[in-house]
């Protein structure tokens, strides 16, 4: 008897507020797989209520990422195909699912993109800041090495895209400050949410003003280059 073809794995990207930012092949994956990883599935069940897809949901986070990948790939090579979402945008990008899609790859599982949205390239692209190269380094050590991350990023000239979330946003700028008192700074807060908010300026200017922000969402904070100046960028 043949041995039964693999399965494959997508990865398939999902709205990161609006739902209706979802792509039509997002949907006509997510509709068709035998089973969808998620990170949570009450944030997954909205999406997938609102586009009438009912599916079977493991859970893939980063608390059970290790013991979970096993189940995923044999189910994979015993012919089932999968989708991995994440709770918004695009999975892996500050998400899990690396070590998932590591071990596919090593096991010659197919793992093909579904692409879309994601908040790192919705906010650049909206920054006004240069976009043709640029470093993103995620979230930000809490502790540990996050001074010395921050020093580093002091000597960066590509722009610089961070995420940050509402516990830590105030404290990021009162570095940023420090560190790069002198750089153009946007802060895109909920993005294509109804309480979407992008805000410029330096981080000192960002401070005075943030006592009358709403802080509360999910942030990506954009800066720019060392040696970039606004008013040379709009003259070329």
């Amino acid at each position: 008897m043949a041995e039964k073809e693999s399965g494959k794995i997508y990865v398939v990207a999902t709205p990161i507020g609006n739902l209706k930012d979802i792509t039509f092949r997002a949907v006509e994956v997510l509709k068709n797989v035998d089973f969808i990883v998620c990170e949570d599935t009450r944030v997954s069940g909205i999406l997938l209520s609102h586009y009438c897809i009912e599916k079977r949901l493991k859970v893939l986070n980063a608390r059970n990422e290790s013991r979970t990948i096993d189940d995923i790939i044999e189910e994979v090579k015993s012919g089932k195909d999968c989708a991995l979402i994440s709770d918004a945008g695009t999975p892996l990008i500050s998400d899990p699912g690396s070590r998932l899609i590591n071990r596919a790859v090593a096991e010659n599982i197919t793992v093909a993109p579904a692409p879309g949205p994601s908040a790192l390239t919705a906010a650049l692209s909206i920054s006004g800041l240069p976009s043709s190269s640029f470093v993103f380094d995620g979230f930000l050590p809490q502790k540990k090495g996050r001074q010395k991350k921050l020093e580093q990023l002091s000597r960066e000239n590509r722009t610089i895209v961070l995420y940050e979330s509402t516990y830590r946003i105030e404290k990021l700028l009162k570095e940023l400050s420090e560190y790069m008192p002198e750089r153009t700074v946007v802060v895109c807060r909920e993005l294509t949410k109804k309480f979407e908010e992008v805000w410029r300026g330096k981080p000192s200017e960002l401070l005075e003003e943030l006592p009358s922000k709403n802080i509360k969402g999910e942030f990506v904070v954009i800066i720019s280059p060392l040696e970039w100046r606004e008013e040379d960028y709009s003259e070329s």
